[in-house]
């Protein structure tokens, strides 16, 4: 397989490319090449396939054509510009979320070969709030702009499957936890936030309540979706190509006791309540569960529990984490 990750400078798209690396194939499928490609040139990838790390916009036809070359099979779409950034920037988020995703739409149907295409989009993409619990027939109704732009990329990527230009799946990513590194413009990063930071040994703000629900899944669990739509028919799918994988719905104060759990009460003193309502405005919009019983179906893998997602960043993330941040 020949495999492009667009945004493969990101956690999720380099997380990814590091099991391809380590595995050197999927579902029986050797990899015999892979590219990276981000706005700034991904560091590089020892692999045992060669492995090309490009620079460039999203939007760039010139640019594309070089990250996605005709013996391509399969891209996975990362690239994207976050929930708050694009909120507060309505022109960057169409460029890069709607007009990005076109370019990568023309660059596919240039290809030999209509190619598989993993779109990430996200449960922005929908609206119901705290209380929703929402079917895998739920309508798409967003509630920002983040959410809205996803839902197009959705809808472009749907209509050119069932015009035979590409072989598409968009999977609704939950709230991914924990992110590694440093905190993003995403209004979700405080989840992370929460988790990460005092394990680091920082001080961070909380901005909603013990009881406010979300939607999450692992960076484990997320990879392990990616690489099931690489290989995974797709006829079963018809022409509804959008996923709502099986995440978690948990509330901040079982976060905060997975936290304890593993970091010991000094940990968990570390998160500070500070209000927030422009942020808690856009997370609370976002359903906090879904029924997914179309993915269980169709094969994604269950997710693990709350307190090995925080095991998990300890082992796979946190000294990285550290030595990026000169803790």
């Amino acid at each position: 397989m020949h495999i492009t990750i667009l945004g493969g400078g990101g956690f999720l798209g380099r997380k990814l490319a590091e099991r391809l690396a380590r595995d050197g194939a999927v579902g029986g499928h050797p990899v015999a090449s892979l590219t990276l490609f981000d706005l700034a040139v991904p560091p590089a990838l020892p692999a045992p396939f060669p492995v090309r790390c490009l620079g460039g916009d999203v939007t760039s036809a010139a640019a594309l054509a070089e990250a996605i070359p005709p013996e391509t099979n399969a891209v996975v779409h990362l690239a994207a510009v976050v929930s708050a950034a694009a909120e507060a920037d309505l022109d960057l988020g169409l460029k890069v979320n709607v007009q990005g995703t076109l370019a990568v739409l023309n660059a596919c149907r240039a290809l030999p070969k209509p190619p598989r295409v993993i779109f990430t989009s996200s449960v922005a993409s929908f609206g119901g709030g705290q209380h929703a619990n929402l079917a895998d027939e739920a309508r798409q109704v967003p509630g920002n702009s983040y959410g809205a732009q996803k839902a197009i990329g959705e809808l472009l990527l749907q209509d050119a499957t069932r015009r035979g230009l590409m072989d598409a799946i968009s999977i609704r990513l939950p709230t991914v936890v924990v992110r590694p590194g440093r905190p993003n413009k995403a209004a979700s990063s405080f989840f992370s936030g929460i988790l990460r930071e005092p394990l680091l040994g920082l001080e961070t703000e909380c901005p909603v309540g013990d009881d406010f629900r979300v939607w999450v899944c692992s960076p484990r669990r997320a990879v392990e979706w990616f690489l099931q739509m690489l290989v995974m028919d797709t006829l079963p799918l018809g022409y509804d190509r959008g996923v709502n994988p099986p995440g978690l719905c948990v509330t901040v104060g079982e976060m905060l006791a997975a936290l304890e759990a593993v970091g010991g009460p000094a940990a968990r003193a570390l998160v500070k309540r500070v209000p927030d309502p422009a942020v808690e405005a856009i997370v609370a919009g976002w359903p906090a569960s879904f029924t997914a019983e179309r993915a269980r179906q169709l094969g994604f893998s269950p997710h693990e529990s709350l307190e090995q997602v925080v095991r998990a960043f300890v082992a796979d993330d946190l000294a990285a984490t550290k030595a990026e941040r000169g803790l």
